[in-house]
């Protein structure tokens, strides 16, 4: 299903988490990733975030301790061979993707793992990481999260990593940030914010999702919001489709983000997927569906262009 096809980058997926908990080979077909090294080239991508996420169920130091884990295995089982290659400044970027290399970016789920020391995000850069999700469910030393019953907004390490992040030339994500701290972000970021997976609240109320006011001011900014395929994000019942998907698109376009909208699958931080977008394998049918609906300009904003440019704006020669 490979062939010619449009620019294919996706914001957010668990791969690393379930090779490092589950033993998994990312260059074996035998297992149960949704995205192993087949299934990133039989959907296309070019360029696929690596998420570092260590569980739930950590301290902050064991975090810390389980992503350092999950950057060796990155470059050690996914970069060794050659096949993926990091994203470690806009050079690599632009290089790889015009030369048809498939390429990886690590971006960190949650930042309890800098235990309130600006030090390690600065050690955690110099090991290849460009992104990171502020928060993840529960609240840490930046923010509060969007499970926690209360919510103070950034903190003032928090307003510090936003900095800092933005000195670094690093994605700042505000994925799963309660909604105070994602003003406070909007407000103190002078580069464009992501929300890596995200659909719109107004057509599935999930506190996960943003409302329009949310949404057009990561607009706004100059950032992105990459669509999710987690299917109680796009409808709070039943099974789910690319034509329900689809419906979120269509609100985020009428609000003004033809330039603001991208894919973050969550792959491999889900059980259960939409009907036909089971597997990486899958994302030519969402190209499929979006050609037909907007036209191959708009899709390929949308599959890959949007976030492409965002990189290009944040990260350093």
């Amino acid at each position: 299903m490979e062939g010619t096809h449009l620019l294919r980058i996706d914001g957010h997926a668990d791969i690393l988490y379930r090779m490092e908990t589950e033993s998994l080979d990312f260059y074996q077909d035998t297992h149960t990733l949704h995205l192993n090294y087949n299934r990133i080239v039989q959907g296309g991508i070019d360029l696929q975030f690596f998420v570092l996420w260590p569980g739930s169920r950590m301290t902050a130091a064991e975090q810390l301790k389980s992503i350092l884990a999950m950057i060796d295995m990155f470059y050690e089982d996914v970069c060794s061979s050659g096949k993926i290659r990091p994203i470690l400044s806009k050079r690599d970027l632009v290089h790889n993707l015009a030369n048809g290399q498939r390429s990886g970016l690590l971006s960190i789920e949650g930042g309890d793992c800098l235990q309130g020391d600006i030090r390690i995000l600065r050690r955690l850069y110099a090991q290849g990481v460009r992104a990171m999700g502020l928060t993840w469910n529960p609240g840490n030393c930046i923010a509060n999260g969007v499970n926690d019953p209360e919510d103070h907004g950034l903190t003032a390490f928090g307003r510090d990593v936003v900095a800092e992040m933005n000195r670094l030339g690093m994605v700042v994500d505000v994925a799963h940030v309660a909604e105070k701290g994602f003003w406070d972000v909007i407000e103190v970021a002078n580069a464009p914010v992501i929300n890596s997976h995200a659909n719109a609240r107004a057509l599935c109320d999930h506190r996960r999702n943003l409302t329009d006011d949310q949404l057009k001011a990561v607009f706004q900014t100059g950032g992105v919001v990459g669509v999710t395929f987690v299917p109680h994000f796009i409808k709070s019942e039943g099974e789910v489709a690319i034509n329900d998907l689809m419906c979120h698109i269509d609100r985020m376009l009428t609000l003004g983000g033809e330039d603001h909208i991208g894919i973050g699958s969550d792959f491999d931080g889900i059980e259960r997927t939409p009907l036909d977008l089971r597997h990486g394998g899958d994302l030519p049918r969402l190209e499929e569906a979006l050609v037909k609906a907007y036209g191959d300009r708009v899709a390929s904003k949308i599959m890959g262009a949007n976030f492409k440019r965002v990189l290009e704006s944040i990260l350093h020669d």
